[in-house]
């Protein structure tokens, strides 16, 4: 689906925290992505992705988090 932004969180020293998260145009959007790319591999490395908890308020757009070991590396891989 479409993606409104997309941010990879960081520590202070500017690496990653091996999580990010995308936001989509639409919730259907998010909850496809989160189907699809659950128990998926990237870069050889299961990655977990759920709806994000904290929403805070505004617009209709769905939000799904990734996160644990490889997130943020490159394209992800289906198992």
């Amino acid at each position: 689906g479409n993606v409104d932004q997309a941010n990879v969180l960081t520590q202070e020293d500017g690496r990653s925290k091996g999580c990010g998260i995308v936001v989509y145009q639409s919730q259907r959007d998010a909850s496809r992505a989160i189907r699809e790319l659950q128990n998926s591999l990237l870069d050889g490395r299961p990655i977990f992705v759920r709806e994000d908890r904290e929403q805070n308020g505004g617009g209709g757009g769905g939000r799904g988090g990734g996160g644990g070991r490889g997130g943020g590396r490159g394209p992800p891989q289906k198992k």
